[in-house]
């Protein structure tokens, strides 16, 4: 880690080299942070990080056909003097946002922060101080102050396998459940969102931010 009064020393990871190039030449010498390597997968995150021990790793959420950010960020977190790590990506849904956090995500904030937020975020994550988008923290308070039932991460998953079409024996094939007990989370999820229909609980569940559109 830098010492006190060092850079901020900082690791990209995202699958598209011209958005890394476009974040190396916005952060790469601004006050007090410093930018020391690059990855685009899960082997070249540890590789680097492993390498040059950076402060933070700016971490994508999508990251093609590999593990996505979340995985990269558990193993990332895993390591000996492991990094914090802050997410900057495109989505904020309310899945998304939840499992970055849990995998030990330091911060969330979106591609379309302004870059003060940014440089700000990245100096605050290398404090292990939290750091949210204001619409991811907003999202955050209303899912904890909400009285009504909150829909668990269990149902989230049924949600994302019925946004790409899957029937009743589908789901339960890829939840390794029996189709009764599929019908039991479809009929929880139906209650929680006020709903009566497959179609009703997936246009509900992309419109309040749940899941991202398409799963």
């Amino acid at each position: 880690m830098a010492e006190r009064g060092g850079p901020v020393r900082v690791v990209l990871v995202d699958d598209h080299p011209v958005v890394r190039a476009g974040l190396r030449a916005l952060v790469d010498g601004q006050d007090g942070i410093e930018v020391v390597g690059e990855a685009s997968d899960l082997g070249g995150a540890e590789h680097v990080v492993t390498a040059q021990h950076p402060d933070v790793v700016l971490m994508d959420l999508n990251l093609g056909d590999g593990p996505g950010g979340v995985e990269v960020t558990a193993r990332l977190r895993a390591l000996p003097d492991a990094p914090n790590v802050l997410v900057l990506t495109t989505y904020d849904t309310e899945a998304d946002v939840l499992r970055a956090l849990d995998a030990g995500a330091v911060g969330y904030l979106l591609k379309d922060a302004p870059a003060d937020q940014l440089f700000a975020g990245i100096r605050a994550t290398a404090r292990g101080e939290t750091v949210l988008a204001p619409s991811v923290a907003a999202r955050l308070v209303r899912r904890a102050a909400s009285p009504g039932p909150v829909v668990t991460e269990r149902e989230v998953e049924v949600l994302e396998l019925l946004a790409t079409g899957l029937g009743n024996r589908e789901l339960a094939r890829e939840l390794l459940v029996s189709e009764a007990t599929v019908k039991s989370h479809l009929a929880h999820i139906y209650t929680k969102l006020g709903v009566d229909t497959r179609a009703g609980a997936v246009a509900a569940a992309i419109e309040r931010r749940i899941i991202r559109p398409g799963g």
